[in-house]
């Protein structure tokens, strides 16, 4: 496989599997506007390569993904509502790609997965987390909501799970996303590589083509998601945009203090 990529990189080993990192580790591997573009493009190429079996999905130097990038973020506080949309559906199709592609993706989830990280663990077909993992939707800390995730958290979760984090912006270990279901499970640090291999096994035994039949096949007797409700995600998160608390959310993180509410 090649691709010309910059924040992301990709090793094929023989078997075919594909090992896709988050690859900006300056920046805890947060989602730029460049990476979910590349993130499109990688599944381009996996969908136009049958020798792929299998994706797994890390971020460089054991830390999974940190959320949203602080550029892309404010590109959106500068703009108006409008762009804050387009961007808010850049980084909902890169995920509905990823969600829908063809191969079985499977996460390797450690250091933190906060926000966009944790819609990115569950667009996985199963991720396996370090037990020290810190996840947490943060959203709600600057006055907005974790909502272009949200189809795929619920889709994982279920409701009720996620009413227990989806709001509170608390953290919580690899146990608790497991427990969850966030993740499958969650291991010692020294046992990622072995949890990890053992999931992807299975998928080296079969055919592709069956693998991704039945992978479209579950996913679309799952929750809906289409379009329609990414529209709906989309338009949800540009009004909490709007709202005295999202101003008073983003300026107390600017200035570096405490938001009146705290």
């Amino acid at each position: 496989m090649k691709g010309d990529f910059t924040t992301i990189s990709v090793a094929t080993d023989e078997r075919g599997v594909a090992y896709l990192t988050l690859d900006r580790p300056e920046k805890k591997n947060a989602l730029s506007a460049g990476m979910m573009d590349e993130l499109i493009e990688f599944v381009r190429l996996v969908e136009n390569d049958r020798s792929i079996r299998a994706v797994v999905l890390a971020g460089s130097e054991k830390t999974f993904c940190a959320g949203g990038d602080l550029g892309w973020m404010m590109t959106q506080i500068e703009t108006d509502r409008q762009g804050r949309m387009e961007e808010a559906r850049r980084l909902a199709f890169m995920l509905k790609a990823m969600n829908e592609m063809a191969v079985p993706l499977i996460g390797r989830v450690e250091g933190v997965a906060m926000g966009g990280g944790i819609g990115m663990a569950c667009i996985c077909d199963t991720a396996i987390a370090a037990e020290d993992c810190r996840f947490g939707f943060t959203e709600t800390r600057l006055g907005i909501i974790p909502a272009t995730i949200s189809p795929y958290v619920l889709a994982r979760m279920g409701e009720g799970k996620a009413r227990r984090v989806f709001m509170s912006a608390r953290l919580f270990n690899g146990g608790e996303a497991a427990e969850l279901e966030i993740v499958a499970k969650a291991v010692a640090a020294d046992q990622m590589d072995e949890a990890v291999e053992a999931e992807v096994a299975p998928y080296l035994k079969l055919p592709r083509e069956a693998v991704g039949r039945a992978k479209h096949l579950a996913r679309s007797l799952g929750p809906r998601i289409d379009e329609q409700v990414i529209e709906h995600t989309i338009a949800q998160l540009a009004d909490a945009w709007e709202t005295d608390e999202a101003r008073e959310g983003i300026a107390s993180f600017l200035e570096k203090r405490k938001p009146h509410w705290a």
